[in-house]
């Protein structure tokens, strides 16, 4: 095929092999050097695409014949893969899945963080591939966006869903009916809360107008003890509403120990919610990751896979080297759990938290676990850190997928830890991130951990030295 980029244009169809996997779980194909993702696209895919849309260096293109499929295509066992954002790789076999994103975070560790050389570990694989989240949110929604295979109804059904968003449309929902990500019971009670949704005389929230009552539906799950919390999120307080589904559920489901409503405010609503009502059982759940129990309150942060926890937690504990007579400092340290995981080969261990509900809970997880060498700050890490008065010997790093703050980053730097142990669930910010300690630092080791089978996304732990 002898095609300028100028000639491809919107709505063209052309014949292309997929040649490598692209983050986001697009497939990549080469017109004589032009780069086109393909949404749905798998490695060696023989397939018929169709642009839909172009820019100067790259194009965007959907499948309309798959024409000999992928050695590595498999058949996907939901029946939403093809338009559901939560998982882009069901129809990717999952050692292939594993090696992509070792090699994706390979090269963006050399492409974004202009370092070379680093040894990137294969990825340790999560236990389990379905069934694995311990957390699932569902958005509701007055204006569902209806599957191609769906009928649209012709009843007030045609105006309510609750679910998950469409694959690159992220402010549209679709009604999920189940979801193999997490627990089978949590799809009945999903199904519970839909049908007490649709019967209310309360309407969904309206993003427009900014009116109605129902937001979303928040399910956490215990493995170790098999018990649920349900977090129903609304815009408003109306405790009437809502408490007669709470008595549903818990009477029907044994394993239903909390019931929370989590009140978000009506002009710029977000999950978690302003505060929170106890509507039944008890405020928390527990979990246990290797061998500590850590309650779980409805807007605590906790790795959503139980089991893959336990395995970036060895990596963590295994790369901090604590030797019994150190100090640490976790940052970004939420409920507690990598500083009481570490506490155990530690002399003392300070965690710094913005959340006072998170730092509240681990404090309590200390106190459930016996630990007493460590030690919560509540507050901003920049205004913080400065004020402890050791340098630690590790420093255990944990942010958010956007990564370490510019001035928090210069902070640790002058701080100057032996040894920096970073928690990553976005490579593009890690690399980043290195790039700026690598002259500081030299870069040990990555580890990938598998915490989300059937996406693309990827956890990792890398292990810094001190020059």
């Amino acid at each position: 095929m002898n095609l300028n980029e100028t000639q491809i244009t919107k709505e063209m169809i052309l014949e292309v092999n997929i040649e490598k996997s692209a983050f986001g779980g697009k497939g990549i194909a080469k017109v004589d050097g032009f780069t086109i993702f393909v949404k749905n696209g798998i490695p060696q895919d023989r397939v018929k695409i169709v642009i839909k849309r172009k820019k100067k260096r790259l194009a965007e293109a959907e499948i309309i014949e798959l024409i000999e499929p992928s050695p590595f295509r498999i058949t996907p066992e939901c029946q939403h893969a093809e338009y559901c954002g939560g998982c882009d790789w069901l129809t990717l076999n999952y050692e292939k899945q594993l090696e992509y994103k070792r090699k994706h975070l390979e090269e963006t560790i050399e492409h974004i963080g202009k370092i070379k050389g680093v040894v990137v570990n294969e990825a340790i694989p999560s236990k389990m591939t379905f069934g694995y989240r311990n957390k699932m949110i569902f958005g509701c929604t007055n204006s569902p966006y209806f599957l191609p295979y769906e009928t649209r109804p012709e009843t007030a059904d045609n105006d309510f869903a609750i679910g998950l968003h469409v694959k690159g449309l992220s402010d549209k929902i679709f009604d999920a009916k189940s979801c193999l990500l997490m627990n089978n019971t949590g799809n009945l009670i999903l199904d519970d809360i839909r049908n007490f949704i649709k019967n209310s005389e309360y309407s969904v929230y309206d993003k427009n107008s900014r009116s109605g009552f129902w937001y979303s539906v928040i399910l956490r799950y215990s493995f170790e003890y098999n018990k649920w919390m349900v977090n129903i999120v609304t815009v408003f307080n109306k405790e009437g509403a809502i408490k007669p589904l709470a008595d549903i559920l818990t009477k029907k489901y044994i394993e239903i120990i909390s019931v929370i409503n989590n009140i978000t405010d009506g002009k710029k609503p977000s999950y978690l919610g302003k505060y929170e009502i106890q509507l039944a059982g008890v405020p928390v759940l527990k979990e246990k990751i290797l061998g500590f129990d850590f309650k779980i309150s409805a807007n605590s942060f906790f790795q959503t896979n139980s089991f893959g926890a336990e395995s970036l937690y060895k990596v963590v504990r295994d790369y901090a080297k604590l030797k019994n007579n150190e100090k640490a400092i976790d940052l970004y340290g939420d409920a507690g759990s990598i500083a009481i995981i570490l506490a155990a080969s530690a002399k003392k261990v300070v965690g710094i938290e913005i959340s006072k509900s998170a730092v509240k809970d681990a404090e309590d997880n200390c106190r459930i676990n016996g630990v007493d060498n460590c030690k919560f700050i509540c507050g901003d890490i920049k205004e913080n850190l400065s004020k402890i008065s050791f340098i630690p010997d590790v420093m255990i790093i944990d942010p958010p997928r956007s990564g370490i703050a510019r001035d928090i980053l210069k902070q640790i730097i002058k701080t100057l830890p032996k040894r920096i142990v970073y928690v990553s669930c976005n490579p593009a910010s890690l690399a980043r991130d290195l790039n700026s300690l690598k002259n500081s630092y030299d870069i040990m080791k990555i580890q990938p951990v598998d915490m989300f089978p059937n996406t693309c996304h990827i956890e990792s732990v890398t292990s810094l030295q001190l020059r």
